[in-house]
């Protein structure tokens, strides 16, 4: 399918995944429009996440079949901003069955990992002039929609696939909180990057100045995701800015977000050590089947009960550690590492159902790129 899913139901080969929504569930948007706790959730950032990690790796050991793999993760985002026919709208995800159909919300979070991870591609050698060509056209597509859509008559709305604005409001791109401000300037900049067209840079320029000052107290209390999310979006704001003190202020509050990314992986491992060997190898459920739902708006969400925190523990482990490395000349501490070693010592990688290996990964070929390991 060459997009990647939340979780797994079973170790059992062929029944990985045999949750995952149907083309009728999708449909007809079953669950909820989002896909939430159906698998399909976070196709997005997860791909991202991914694209950036092979660029890492491909930096550090150059292997030449890391071109297809790269390639297979694109061709994948690609179909989840074209498939559906919405200009520059990005799908979480796309059903396996059909290889089609998907559901109508995405998130701020999706777009984000998403355009950071095409940010990531085009920059390497990894991508050929032809996949530059494709990647400038789809950076151009999201940029013009946040144009379009992203604007004070529209709350600040990108809205779904249909038209109609999220009721959630987690495809609201301004007036919003600390750790999402950098979000919208991010995405211009990028666009701008890879397109050099001025349209998108005088957007970046509109919004970069305010986004950095707001960007400056995010809530410390928020979970690792929300401070990776922040962290990648000051990244590209930081590499692209030309004046020295506003590039000064990102960087220092990168340093600030990766301080409180220290707390996040302390507090995360001291949670992994409560569970047992057993309980980390849980598999995630058939959600079709979970008794416990929350309505939301009229989102109406399948609970997976102890499972969430399984998920969430491995999924937090590799985000926290990952954090402090995007930091211009990151690094991480004697004390991280011996955290973040002993996570990846205690995870048994063959029966972990959660997509957080992913940044378990992600975090071992940044530290790799930066000499650290």
């Amino acid at each position: 399918m060459e997009t990647f899913m939340d979780y797994l139901s079973s170790y059992e080969p062929g029944k990985e995944q045999a949750h995952l929504p149907t083309a009728e569930e999708v449909g007809r948007q079953y669950p909820n429009p989002c896909g939430y706790s159906t698998g399909m959730e976070d196709g997005m950032i997860l791909g991202g996440a991914m694209l950036s990690l092979l660029c890492d790796r491909f930096a550090v050991t150059g292997e030449e079949s890391l071109r297809e793999d790269a390639a297979k993760v694109f061709s994948g985002m690609r179909r989840c901003v074209t498939v559906h026919g919405v200009p520059g709208f990005v799908a979480r995800n796309v059903c396996p069955e059909d290889k089609k159909s998907v559901y109508i919300n995405s998130s701020r979070d999706q777009y984000t990992h998403f355009v950071h991870g095409l940010w990531q591609y085009y920059r390497s050698p990894l991508a050929d002039e032809a996949t530059k060509e494709e990647v400038r056209g789809i950076m151009a597509a999201v940029a013009e929609r946040m144009i379009k859509f992203v604007t004070p008559e529209n709350d600040y709305d990108f809205c779904r696939a249909d038209g109609e604005r999220c009721p959630l409001r987690i495809c609201r791109m301004w007036d919003v909180q600390a750790h999402e401000a950098a979000r919208l300037p991010m995405i211009y900049a990028a666009a701008w990057d890879t397109t050099r067209n001025e349209r998108y840079r005088t957007e970046w320029r509109k919004y970069v100045v305010e986004a950095v000052k707001q960007s400056a107290t995010p809530d410390k209390h928020k979970p690792a995701y929300a401070f990776l999310q922040m962290q990648i979006s000051l990244e590209v704001l930081h590499e692209l800015e030309p004046e020295k003190s506003l590039k000064a202020e990102i960087g220092k509050t990168m340093k600030h977000v990766s301080s409180l990314a220290e707390g996040r992986l302390d507090y995360t491992v001291k949670g992994i050590a409560k569970k047992s060997p057993e309980e980390m190898r849980m598999l995630g459920p058939d959600w079709r089947l979970v008794k416990a739902w929350k309505n939301q708006k009229g989102y109406k969400n399948p609970q997976w009960g102890a499972y969430r925190e399984i998920w969430h523990l491995t999924r937090e482990a590799g985000e926290s550690a990952l954090i402090p490395l995007l930091v211009e000349g990151g690094k991480i501490t004697p004390e991280q590492r011996q955290l973040f070693s002993g996570v990846v010592l205690q995870t048994d990688y063959l029966h972990n159902s959660s997509c957080g290996i992913i940044y378990h990964l992600a975090t071992y070929w940044k530290a790799r790129r930066l000499g650290m390991l």
